[in-house]
């Protein structure tokens, strides 16, 4: 089976206002909390993202708890398994209607071609919107010295490069990279291919356990899509202004 073709009309951007690319990382396991976080930032920015750590502790319920927000959702579960595994994972959660869904890109040529088919299938199926359906290269926890310690010779760079072209090539929408990698994922991936990225700090902002690390700005001028932001937002005292002034830091 060939990987279905990407379709542009599904998966452009209109001109997006700098608030419609953030998606605040949420990073609780309090449905309640969750839920209130999205109902407090409707309206200035794009989604919010519900990680494993939600969906283990509160399932389908949990998601859905918070899509009745109106919130589109990226659901992470960076998926990583067999193809059929992978494909049967998405089966299960498509009738959510995620807006962004995760797999690992080191599972190969034949589990993201699974993966993007069996998307666009069940979409279809059950009449909803087809999830972009992302690749995880090198986690933004990883540096080099971590790649060497797994017995990866590879720089994070490299490896990059080389998980993104396998990504575009085989039929996923976009992938997951570190601000860093921006340059490298759009010389290796194809036009229209959409860059997720985490690792987001305003100016000021503690790094946290993120090693790959850049502004919003920045990052939406090199080339990024979509900016995943949590802490800076979650944790601020007022988590509907941070993420305004996040909004307003961006240029276009």
């Amino acid at each position: 089976m060939t990987a279905s073709p990407i379709q542009p009309s599904i998966l452009k951007f209109s001109i997006l206002k700098p608030s419609d690319r953030i998606f605040c990382a949420l990073d609780t396991t309090d449905t309640d909390k969750a839920v209130a976080l999205a109902k407090q930032l409707q309206g200035v920015v794009g989604g919010v993202k519900l990680g494993l750590e939600f969906f283990c502790a509160n399932g389908a319920d949990g998601f859905k708890a918070v899509a009745a927000t109106g919130m589109p959702i990226f659901l992470d579960l960076k998926f990583h398994d067999i193809p059929n595994t992978v494909a049967g994972a998405i089966r299960a959660v498509a009738p959510l209607a995620p807006k962004i869904l995760t797999v690992h890109t080191q599972g190969g040529p034949e589990m993201m071609r699974r993966a993007a088919e069996t998307a666009a299938e069940e979409a279809e199926k059950h009449g909803v919107a087809r999830p972009w359906v992302t690749g995880v290269t090198i986690l933004t926890s990883m540096d080099d010295a971590d790649l060497a310690a797994i017995g990866v010779k590879d720089t994070v760079a490299d490896q990059v490069a080389r998980l993104a072209a396998l990504a575009s090539e085989n039929g996923l929408d976009g992938m997951v990279c570190s601000p860093k990698e921006i340059a490298l994922a759009r010389t290796a991936t194809h036009t229209g291919f959409k860059l997720v990225v985490p690792g987001i700090r305003p100016v000021g902002s503690a790094t946290g356990d993120q090693k790959r690390v850049m502004t919003p700005s920045d990052a939406v001028t090199a080339g990024a899509d979509v900016l995943v932001i949590g802490r800076p937002i979650t944790q601020a005292d007022d988590p509907r202004a941070s993420a305004v002034a996040i909004a307003a830091s961006i240029n276009g």
